[in-house]
Order: C-alpha cells, then structure tokens, then sequence
C-alpha cells in the first residue's frame, strides 16, 4: 500500500512538472486534463532500455526536467512583474535586485527567507523529479506490456487532438508540450542573444554627435539649469486614471499662472515593470537598450550620451539616485561629475517602502546641495534625477511637506519603520492596490510641480518623464510601454525650439498624440538646442 502512494506521488509530482506552464494565463486547475508528450515519449523509450541504461537516462531525465521546471517558473515570474521571459544568458544579476527590492519593501528577514526558499525549491526540484523519474522508471519496466498499451491510446489520442487543435482554455491545448516547448523556447533565445549582441555592437558605432564641436551643441539652453526628472513606473496607464488626468490640469494651470509653459508627448520605453536602468541608459544613449546584456555592452563602452554632451558644452553634471546604496562603477559610461545616493543625500527621516526617501526630499538635497547659489555666480547644472515613490509596493505615500521646513526629513511623520507593511498589501483588492499605485504616481508629480513652483527660474528648465509602464499586476496582460514626457520652462525663448515635434500643451500628453522610441530622443533633444 505504501509502495503504491509513493508511486502515486511520484507520477502526480512529474505530471505537475510537465504541465507547469511559462505563461501565467495560461494557469488553470483545468490543465491537470493535458496529455503531455514528453511523458508519452519517456514511457516509450524507457520500455526498452535496459536496466543500467535506465537508470542513467531516468537522471539525466529528471535534472533536465527539474532546470526547465525552474526556468518556467522563473519565466512566470518575469512575466508577471516585467512582461517578459527570464533571459538565462544575462538575467541571473537581476537576482541582486530582487533581494535588495524585498529586504527594502518588507525588510531584511523576509528577503532572506525569500532567498533561502528559492535556494531550497532550485535544490529540490531537481532531485525530487529524478528521483520520482527513477521509481516510476522501474514500475513501467516491471509492467511493460501495459504501459505500452497506455500509451499507445494516448500517443493516438493526442495526434488526433492535435491535429484537431482543441483546447481547454485559450493557449491551453489537451494535446500539450509545455516543457519541450519551453526548452527548445530558451534554446532559441540563446541564440538570438548572440546574434543581438552583434547588433548591438553595430548600432554603437553609428553616432551624429560624437564629434560635434562643443561651441555648437545645445546653444539654445546656455546658462541655464537643465533636470531630466524620471518618475518611477509612470506610464500611460497613470495619465488615464480620472484623478491623475485632473490633477495634470490643475497643476498645469497652476504652472502657467506662475508663468511657466509646458509640452508633452509619449515615449516608447525599452522596458515595462522594472528594469529603471534600461530606460535611462537608452533616453542618455540614443541607443535601444531592452535587456541586461545590451545593459552590460553599454556599461563597459564609452557611448556619447546626453550627459556626456552637456559636459563638453560646459555644465556641471550631477546624478542623483536615491536607489543607490553603494558604490555604482558602472555608472562611470555616463560622464556625471557628482553622483548623490541614499548614503550621500541626508535624509534621517523614516523610510517609505522601496523608496526610502521620498521623492520631495530628493529634490530638496539636490536644491540644497548644487543650486543654492543664484546663476551666473556657479557653473549651469544639468541633473539626472531619479524619483522612487512612485516605485511597489506603492505603499505608503508619503505627505507633501513645507519646503521650508524639510530640513534633513526628521520632520517626516512616522509610518512604522522603513517601508511599508507587507500584510496590508497582501491583503487588498487588486483595485486598492492600484489605487496606491495611483497615489504614488501623483505624488511624484506633484512634488515636481511644486519645486518648479518654489524653486523655477527663468534659467530653469525640466524635462519630467516616466521610465517605464508599471507591472502586469497594475496594467493587466499585454500592455503598452508608453510613457509621458513633459518639457517645462519659464523662458519664453526654450519651448519654441520644439514647435515641431507636435507635443500638447501641458502636463497631460494627447491620447493620439505623437509616440516616439525612447532612443530617438537624445539625437531630437539635441538636434533641437543646437546651435542653428
């Protein structure tokens, strides 16, 4: 009796792995009704082998079965937070980010129990799918007359499945090879990321601005304070909310009583739910940069960016990124003269979620620290400033604050230590969630208007953008990657120069209004401000 449990556990556990789809929609407790081909196929194969051979195959079986399990399940998990399959060939240094991500949004022992888990689940996947594979090895060989018979009117069940394309759910068929596919899907990605790669190297070499004379590039903004403003997870879907779309109205009628003007329209990122650093590295680069391994090439070139051509055309270059909680070498492709992180902008107020310090601070240390004193008595700064509060869990927001008295954020009301609480997300509705996601978005933007309000000059001018749509888990399957950008100055003199790009008036882009990849900008950017 014990003996047949076991057996009944062992066939059950490899069924499972086999019908484990890569895909999230494609869950479903129906699946348990898919005849899965590669179990067909080992049934027959083991049928005739001999007993050594049986054994060695039934291993090499099981650890092939258990990696492509957890390549699945990774690539669930990538699709669910960044819409896409896990790149095995450069994915793998996401995993830092992750940790980091859980231990700043739900504290230090929840990611190391997060860790600790997917070090045991990658160890007993494997080794349980062997030695599942291995007992029911031995029971087919002990019956092989019946479970040629099985398969054989399954083998004909499933062609005539096939062939007549019926499936329990869409993406779901009953005559199912979610495994083979996934390997062969991974397999086919390995060689695409080679072939990119070459590419990629190709795109580098090709530049229109490298060795424009410094005297000609970005006249149109001389002397004045350039921001490139990223707001985390700001995407299209964030403009459509009622609420936000009002408060984009209000603020730009608040703006332009102050006397300033804006212009928006929407870009294309390279990535969707994550991944900050690809959108920044292609809105400086000029370059399409949507995976970690273009990432990596770009990190270890020395591309032409958007700071790189301030630089040569006489700003101070500053980078701020409150994310940053050590040293960040990569980040030397850029050019910044000054880089502010979490260790170096002065907050000693409780944190907020992921972001740590909110996103108003942020804007008061760069004030403090680089703009305190009036042009022209300082070098212009041009300034890459990333903002976080708008980063998940979305929870909690923190309170707009006087200006005048932030000081270093001690004044900062408490919210139960550094971030937010991990149950109160777990257990609201999907709509709460992005409601807080909402909230935080608005936020972010607000804190923006408000400084260009107490701070903006004439010889000031911002360009507010979002890095990237938020997950799935906000947007719903298939989104797109668009994101608003908004170019703001007082200067009379500064929108005219982009007339032509077709952008709306205000802080809320036209809903048809012009897209463009988000690689495209430095050179229009660029082209826009020269000198004529």
């Amino acid at each position: 009796m014990k003996s047949r449990i076991l057996t009944g556990l062992a066939a059950f556990f490899v069924l499972l792995l086999l019908l484990v789809p890569d895909d999230f929609a494609a869950l479903s407790p129906w699946a348990i009704l898919v005849i899965p081909l590669e179990a067909l196929v080992g049934v027959a194969v083991v049928v005739f082998l001999p007993a050594r051979a049986r054994t060695v195959v039934g291993i090499v079986a099981g650890v092939l079965l258990g990696a492509i399990t957890i390549l699945k399940l990774l690539d669930l998990g990538f699709g669910v937070t960044l819409a896409r399959q896990f790149d095995p060939l450069s994915d793998w240094s996401l995993f830092r980010a992750a940790s980091e991500w859980v231990s700043e949004s739900f504290g230090k022992t929840g990611a190391v129990v997060a860790v600790i888990v997917a070090i045991l689940l990658a160890i007993a996947v494997p080794v349980l799918a062997t030695l599942s594979i291995l007992r029911l090895s031995r029971v087919v060989a002990v019956r092989r007359s019946l479970a040629l018979r099985v398969v054989a009117v399954l083998g004909v069940a499933w062609v005539v499945l096939a062939l007549l394309g019926v499936h329990i759910l869409p993406g779901v068929p009953i005559a199912g090879r979610s495994t083979a596919a996934a390997a062969y899907g991974h397999a086919a990605q390995l060689r695409e990321d080679i072939v990119d790669l070459a590419a990629y190297d190709r795109e580098e070499q090709t530049d229109a601005y490298r060795d424009v004379p410094s005297a000609q590039l970005l006249q149109g903004l001389r002397g004045k304070d350039v921001i490139f403003a990223f707001v985390e997870s700001y995407g299209r879907d964030a403009v459509n909310y009622p609420e936000t779309a009002a408060l984009l109205k209000s603020r730009s009628s608040a703006l332009a009583a102050a006397g300033f003007q804006a212009q928006s329209g929407w870009l294309t990122s390279s990535t969707i739910g994550g991944g900050s650093w690809l959108a920044h590295s292609t809105f400086q680069s000029g370059l399409w940069i949507d995976s970690q391994r273009r990432y990596g090439r770009f990190t270890e070139g020395s591309r032409y960016t958007l700071t790189t051509a301030f630089s040569k055309a006489g700003w101070r270059t500053v980078a701020v990124m409150p994310a940053n909680r050590r040293d960040w070498p990569e980040g030397r492709v850029y050019g910044f003269d000054k880089e502010y992180d979490d260790r170096t902008l002065g907050y000693k107020g409780q944190g907020y979620a992921f972001s740590s310090i909110p996103d108003q601070f942020t804007l008061h240390s760069f004030q403090r620290t680089e703009l305190a004193r009036p042009l022209p008595s300082r070098q212009p700064v041009m300034a890459e400033i990333d903002l976080l509060s708008s980063h998940a869990p979305w929870d909690p927001v923190p309170p707009m604050m006087d200006w005048d008295t932030l000081g270093d954020g001690s004044t900062y009301p408490g919210n139960g230590g550094r971030g937010g609480n991990p149950g109160e997300i777990d257990n609201e509705s999907a709509t709460k969630v992005r409601d807080n996601y909402r909230r935080t978005v608005e936020y972010s933007v607000d804190s923006l208007v408000s400084y260009m309000e107490k701070y903006g000059t004439d010889n000031t001018v911002l360009v507010m953008l979002g890095d990237h749509q938020p997950s799935p888990i906000i947007t719903g399957p298939d989104p797109n990657r668009d994101v608003p950008i908004t170019v703001i100055a007082k200067d009379p003199k500064v929108l005219p120069r982009i007339s032509s790009w077709g952008w709306s008036p205000g802080l809320a882009p036209a809903a048809e209004g012009p897209v463009w990849r988000m690689d495209t900008f430095r050179d229009r950017f660029l082209g826009a401000f020269a000198a004529p």
